[in-house]
């Protein structure tokens, strides 16, 4: 049609609101000079007169409410009308750690809507109607979903609760579902691609998109509203004009139809951040702090980052407001709250709050170092060449899981006596690898629990570990998780069985695990299959005579003259956890102790081993 009016009006000059009669195809159309780009104006400048040439383009619209639908027209101009700034700056939005995030959201779900829809019709593609934030609790999920509607310039964006959807009256559900799609539907109608953009943020998408199938209450409530859902976002009338951004932390809860490409096609995992993640959230966080001049020298950003490992954007926010807890309860006086005053000046969020607020406030995800740390009290020393090497092909395996491509996936079995230091070993390699999801599993945090929730805590664990490029398990005793007794024998098949599963399935593309187990019963596990289960198997022995020795030549327990003598009242073998415990209690039981310069006399230490003798 442009070829028509440039041959029709050429040479002649025009006015912005001028009209003119043009036929096309046998039909004659009213045609509206809205605004006109004249060449030799400065760009900006409006231009309310200029002539056509014969090098004149015309760029067409269809008049609001008309049938005309305007196709192969081609633009080089972009929609920048889309966004309310032309500059993003994620600190300023409150958001950090996640700028690898937002540019695949920015790259999946508004490339195309930048460009003209003309040139969208061309590729012959649709635009992305729905995303997926997914990952742990607390890292930014909702936070992202609603900088995204604020940094449009669409419709004010629906924001909704999972739960808050649903209803107990038949049919309220489903049409709570219609209604966030109603504005959306109407407007598409109305204007069709001119439509303005509308967003619908569903925060816990997972308590109305479960599985079908999976909800068995007798009402089909849940799967009704599944369909409902599906329906409005790919459905017959197919919308254009929406934007659907759902958010959970549990994924594998969804019905598989909701994640196919043309729903919620675009998936992003919001995960832990990095140090540098962690650097940038204490830095939005602690920034106001610091411009008004509340925030001690002695804060150290970056150290603080690197202690926080496996903390998520909420918990390091919560980190910095028991910081300033700690700092404000220093300027109250809790006797006397009416007549106290307050000194602005003397507020000082110091070094030593961030210190207290560490201990107070710790990571939901993962294990905190601290948890290994109470795993080897005492510390880890060599009793000799045989430790040296098992520590040594330990530190390898580690490694090996670091830097391999081909192993993605690495499991290895720590057994020998009761008491021979296999959990202190395993602690030491979790909090020596510094990879970013480390986890404890034992006995003790299972006590009460059914087999069915034993598993479900499992799965749990291996689940929350594929969510870290990096991640080491313990399964510390695992005869203790296996409720295993000799008396019987008896155990849980249940838990074993997912434990087989579990050590076998390899995690997904471009995540890495380490699984570190720890038993007093390899030959038990032989006949169950759960040995062979493990890539490695490594032997943690008992101390002998001589390693014991060392071992006490190097705490300088005893006098160089009482060493030898100290040493022959052990057993052959004895257990490096039972001779720590001997030593506290030679060091601080009653009827003595060390002496000055922290030396155990031979008497006291013939003592203790009469008592526990019996």
């Amino acid at each position: 049609m442009g070829a028509i009016v440039l041959r029709s009006f050429v040479s002649q000059v025009f006015t912005v609101g001028q009209k003119a009669a043009v036929e096309y195809c046998g039909h004659n159309y009213l045609v509206t000079f809205n605004s006109m780009l004249v060449q030799g104006v400065a760009e900006g400048v409006t231009s309310m007169r200029g002539v056509v040439t014969p090098e004149t383009t015309f760029a067409f619209e269809a008049a609001h409410g008309s049938a005309i639908k305007i196709t192969n027209q081609k633009s080089t101009s972009i929609n920048s009308q889309l966004f309310k700034t032309k500059d993003f700056s994620f600190e300023k939005l409150g958001i950090g750690g996640l700028d690898k995030q937002f540019e695949d959201i920015f790259r999946r779900a508004f490339s195309s809507r930048v460009f003209p829809q003309s040139v969208v019709q061309r590729l012959g593609i649709h635009h992305v109607k729905g995303m997926l934030l997914h990952g742990p609790p607390g890292t930014g999920k909702t936070l992202i979903a609603r900088q995204i509607g604020k940094m449009l310039n669409g419709k004010e964006p629906k924001i909704c609760n999972g739960p808050e959807v649903m209803s107990k009256y038949v049919g309220q559900s489903e049409e709570n579902i219609r209604a966030l799609f109603a504005d959306a539907e109407a407007e598409q109608k109305a204007k069709g691609d001119d439509s303005d953009l509308h967003i619908i943020i569903f925060d816990e998408i997972d308590a109305v998109c479960k599985a079908r199938g999976s909800v068995s209450n007798g009402t089909g409530v849940q799967d009704s509203m599944v369909n409902q859902l599906l329906t409005k976002i790919d459905g017959v009338d197919a919308l254009n004009n929406i934007l659907l951004i759902g958010m959970t932390n549990r994924r594998d809860m969804l019905d598989e139809a909701i994640l196919r490409p043309g729903r919620l096609e675009v998936h992003i995992e919001i995960g832990l951040p990095d140090e540098a993640g962690r650097a940038q959230i204490l830095k939005i966080h602690s920034q106001k702090m610091s411009e008004n001049e509340f925030l001690a020298q002695d804060v150290d950003v970056a150290d603080l980052a690197k202690r926080t490992k496996n903390f998520s954007g909420a918990e390091i926010e919560g980190l910095v407001k028991s910081a300033v807890s700690f700092a404000l309860a220093r300027q109250v006086d809790f006797q006397n709250l009416g007549a106290m005053e307050i000194d602005e000046d003397n507020v000082k969020i110091e070094r030593a709050d961030f210190e207290r607020a560490l201990e107070e406030v710790k990571p939901a995800f993962g294990a905190s170092t601290d948890t290994f740390e109470r795993c080897r009290l005492n510390g880890i020393i060599s009793p000799g060449e045989k430790f040296e090497k098992l520590h040594h092909t330990c530190r390898s395996l580690v490694e090996q899981v670091r830097v391999s491509e081909k192993t993605p996936m690495l499991t290895c079995l720590l057994e020998g006596g009761a008491g021979s230091g296999k959990t202190a070993l395993a602690a030491t390699l979790a909090i020596g690898s510094e990879f970013p999801f480390t986890k404890l599993v034992s006995a003790e945090t299972m006590v009460g629990q059914s087999e069915m929730a034993k598993c479900q805590a499992l799965s749990k664990v291996f689940e929350d570990a594929y969510k870290s490029p990096l991640s080491l398990i313990v399964l510390d005793d695992i005869e203790r998780l296996l409720e295993y007794v000799s008396i019987g024998p008896r155990f849980s098949n249940v838990v074993l069985q997912a434990l087989l599963i579990l050590l076998k399935r390899a995690p997904p593309p471009g995540r890495k695990l380490l699984v570190i187990g720890t038993t007093s019963l390899p030959h038990v596990f032989e006949h169950m299959g759960l040995v062979s289960a493990f890539n490695v198997v490594l032997h943690c022995p008992l101390l002998t005579s001589e390693d014991a020795k060392h071992v006490l030549h190097q705490l300088d327990a005893f006098q160089t003259h009482e060493l030898e003598p100290a040493v022959a009242l052990l057993d052959e073998e004895t257990p490096i956890k039972k001779l720590f415990m001997l030593l506290e209690m030679a060091r601080h039981g009653g009827g003595g102790g060390a002496r000055a310069d922290g030396n155990i006399p031979l008497d006291r230490w013939i003592t203790c081993m009469e008592d526990l003798a019996g």
